[in-house]
């Protein structure tokens, strides 16, 4: 079952929100606004993501770069790659 994350960035903290396909909300938490803070709390679930949904603060352009690059990290793990 695919779960989706929904994250609202702001320059200190990110709220994480992940729900699974019937909507039912499984992790509300927020964590540092760090990329590496995110993809451990991510995770740590143990599940598979279909979509993430990124609302980053206006001040953190460079931060969509990071994530960008650890997810694509995190995904070829996930695979053995």
């Amino acid at each position: 079952m695919a779960h989706f994350v929904g994250l609202d960035v702001s320059v200190k903290e990110t709220a994480v929100c992940v729900v699974d396909e019937a909507g039912k909300v499984v992790l509300e938490q927020k964590v540092a606004s760090e990329p590496d803070d995110i993809v451990t709390l991510l995770t740590s679930i143990g599940v598979d993501y279909g979509r993430v949904g990124i609302e980053p603060d206006h001040c953190r352009s460079g931060w969509s770069m990071a994530w960008r690059r650890l997810t694509c990290r995190w995904s070829a793990s996930r695979r053995g790659i």
